[in-house]
């Protein structure tokens, strides 16, 4: 099993080019099942979670061709051969359920066990499972698996989601780009990655008005086609190299990153004290002055994402100060607060909340991985260790963040990949 080996102290310093989003592919891949055409994206990240999806949808029939190294696209299409996402392939990746609505949607008929995933909380399907019924679904829970059929096809229907849940939301906007009339999602999730996957599901035919809004509308068609759409850059990618060059008092231009993506944590970093300027092609970060303390509550887009919560934790654990971060998506999502503890920072947790209070100076150990957001807010606390961090567990940082040794080291980090 592979781990870091990371020297603190380093200034960053360069460019570091941002991939297309995780959370944004995989989605669009999962659009691969409404038609039997080819559906050719570009911008591929070449992440574990992207292979976990392409054999997912290998098992259920459809052709997926390897991600070209030099253009980054992948293309796929092809026949619904089996309805069945087995527990072995859904229970490494909690995306696993969106193949539900488009299976519903396309071939009237799914079997997908509960998903798996980051530890990082119980993540309930219910609403997924509850919008589908809307639709005209049928749907048993029978060892551990998610039995649903729609015999006559779905039909469009008013739903509304008691929480602005992004996984819910696009599984049934792809649910119901193939189901008869109108239907309308109210209290849809906003965030970005939606309206990329909006954006590539009208290219492919479908009938969808309302992203970036609350409320979502679906006109229903009788089929889709293929097409070519470019995956959006990867926004908590970006983020995070933000908050790398914040906690190095660097200066990085973070190169395909918008700042138009990132919302709320533009002004938390500002806040800290980190400057964020917005180029043409790129964003560029950098620090000057001294990291202060502030207050973050994780919330739905536009509020600052949960998966940036446990990178500024590492960032504001040198802040000058004392800052709190409460967290409402995810109860379990702080476990990182033991490993970034064994380093010298100062966390006492309360419930929800984390009240950080800064140190002029973190010291390098062995730590532990335990989510993928997780594993990246330790390597941001080895940058400024004094002496070495071992990272072991990074197979979760392997999931979601391409070669994040190279990228660091190409703008000065000293840090070193290496097996057992």
């Amino acid at each position: 099993m592979d781990r870091f080996i990371i020297h603190g102290g380093q200034r960053l310093e360069g460019e570091i080019a941002i991939g297309g989003a995780k959370n944004a592919g995989l989605k669009l891949m999962v659009a691969g099942l409404l038609t039997s055409e080819r559906l050719v994206l570009s911008n591929v990240p070449q992440i574990a979670d992207i292979a976990t999806m392409k054999d997912l949808l290998v098992q259920h029939g459809i052709a997926v061709d390897p991600v070209d190294g030099s253009t980054r696209t992948l293309s796929i299409g092809g026949d619904i051969a089996s309805v069945e996402a087995p527990y072995d392939i859904v229970s490494k990746m909690r995306a696993s359920i969106l193949v539900l609505g488009p299976l519903l949607a396309r071939a009237h008929e799914a079997r997908v066990s509960l998903p798996g995933g980051c530890a990082i909380g119980t993540r309930p399907v219910d609403m997924h499972l509850k919008g589908l019924e809307a639709l005209g679904a049928d749907i048993r829970l029978e060892g551990g698996y998610i039995n649903a059929s729609a015999p006559g096809g779905l039909k469009g229907d008013r739903i509304v989601l008691p929480f602005a849940s992004v996984g819910a939301t696009e599984n049934l906007v792809m649910a119901a780009t193939l189901a008869r009339g109108r239907t309308e999602i109210i209290n849809a999730a906003r965030e970005p990655e939606i309206g990329d996957l909006v954006v590539c599901l009208n290219a492919m035919g479908a009938r969808i008005t309302g992203a970036g809004t609350g409320t979502l509308v679906i006109d229903g068609v009788d089929a889709l086609h293929g097409a070519h759409h470019r995956i959006m850059a990867d926004r908590i990618e970006c983020g995070t190299y933000a908050c790398a060059a914040g906690i190095t008092g660097g200066d990085l231009r973070l190169v395909g990153g918008r700042i138009s993506d990132l919302g709320a944590v533009v002004r938390a970093l500002e806040e800290a004290g980190v400057e964020v300027i917005g180029e043409e092609d790129a964003i560029r970060v950098r620090r000057t002055g001294p990291l202060r303390g502030i207050d973050i509550m994780t919330e739905p887009y536009p509020g600052f994402p949960t998966d940036m919560q446990a990178q500024f934790m590492a960032l504001l654990s040198v802040a000058e100060g004392a800052s709190m971060i409460t967290e409402t998506i995810f109860e379990n999502r702080f476990m990182h607060v033991p490993e970034l503890s064994r380093m010298g920072a100062r966390i006492n947790v309360h419930g929800s909340s984390a009240i950080i209070r800064g140190v002029r100076k973190l010291s390098g150990a062995p730590v532990m991985a335990t989510d993928l957001r997780a594993s990246f807010s330790l390597i941001l606390a080895a940058l400024v260790a004094e002496g070495e961090t071992v990272l072991s567990r990074i197979y979760h940082l392997d999931r979601g963040y391409e070669g994040v040794d190279s990228k660091l080291a190409a703008v000065g980090a000293r840090i070193e990949r290496v097996g057992d």
